[in-house]
């Protein structure tokens, strides 16, 4: 009987070994298509991590190839990364950064939740679609001139001012830019009202797919509309909103360079720098190429570990993870 079991499970065996090439065979038109996704991955996001020995060595380029500076370099191990460690600069560096993403995250992780949800109980099909284009249309637009855009607002004879003035809640103009106490709020509004809209399309997408059958049961059930939110299209948007919240954890040292470089200026540096503007600073202006290559590899190994350890916990209490 074993011998004949032992026979019977090497063909299964067999079968499972020759699946994936019978399954590359079969779509091979479908992998085809997905070459260009996977070649522009290779040359754009993973050969260029090559680079990341810059972190370790003193470059400094010269008249010959890049490859060929880099590596003949003088290697110096982890000193550029005990240089930002021990530089004054990196508590407020690392405080700008957090507190500026943590406060974006406040305002810019729920609303595109609230925005879906309000666009889907638009029941005008006209309205809807001229909602959803309102709100997607800030996104599209170049962080040059929503900069100049959130400029032109805040400066003193702006709207913002002239509405504060016009309800007396202030007699004088508020230079809202050359105050740091409130540059954190001006960015994460900005991206805010930036990115919602876009946002808000994978939030649809998941709404879209939830049965109308248990609608149209809850309402039999006397459910109104908000009881219908709360315990049906909340629900089913869960995964989504777990899913996309790990990836806005793991970005959280990556504060926005175009909206700080763009926004901030002397007046407000202590506030506005950030880690992506202080290595611009050191590595482009300074020309001080391997600390600005350590702080950011710093930024994204820091990065990798929080999206782990984000994921492992969701996976642990929900069960919804990205891997």
């Amino acid at each position: 009987m074993k011998t004949v079991t032992s026979l019977k499970e090497k063909p299964g065996l067999n079968m499972q070994r020759r699946k994936p090439w019978v399954t590359l065979r079969q779509q091979k038109y479908l992998f085809l298509m997905m070459l260009p996704a996977i070649i522009w991955a290779i040359v754009f996001a993973y050969t260029p991590m090559a680079g990341l020995y810059m972190a370790f060595v003193n470059y400094q380029p010269t008249l010959g190839g890049f490859w060929s500076t880099l590596f003949h370099s003088d290697f110096v191990g982890l000193k550029w990364f005990q240089y930002f460690f021990n530089n004054g600069d990196f508590l407020i560096i690392m405080r700008n950064t957090l507190a500026s993403t943590l406060i974006t995250l406040l305002f810019s992780f729920p609303m595109p939740i609230l925005i879906a949800i309000a666009i889907n109980e638009i029941k005008n099909v006209s309205f809807k679609k001229t909602v959803q284009t309102a709100s997607y249309l800030p996104y599209f637009i170049s962080w040059v001139i929503a900069a100049n855009i959130i400029v032109t607002l805040l400066s003193s004879d702006g709207a913002i001012n002239g509405l504060l003035k016009f309800f007396h809640i202030t007699n004088e103009s508020i230079l809202f830019l050359q105050q740091g106490k409130y540059f954190w709020w001006i960015v994460a509004l900005g991206n805010t009202w930036k990115d919602m809209g876009y946002s808000s399309i994978m939030y649809l997408a998941a709404i879209s797919s939830i049965n109308p059958e248990l609608y149209e049961a809850a309402k039999v059930d006397g459910a109104n509309r908000f009881k219908q939110i709360r315990y049906i299209t909340l629900p089913h948007l869960k995964p989504t909103i777990v899913i996309l919240l790990i990836l806005a954890l793991g970005g959280i040292l990556n504060a926005g360079f175009d909206q700080h470089f763009l926004l901030g200026n002397d007046l407000t540096r202590d506030f506005s720098d950030v880690l992506s503007t202080y290595s611009f600073r050191y590595g482009i202006q300074n020309g001080m190429f391997s600390y600005a290559a350590a702080v950011g590899m710093f930024s994204s190994v820091v990065a990798f570990i929080i999206v782990v350890i984000v994921n492992t916990i969701a996976k642990r209490l929900n069960g919804q993870s990205l891997f």
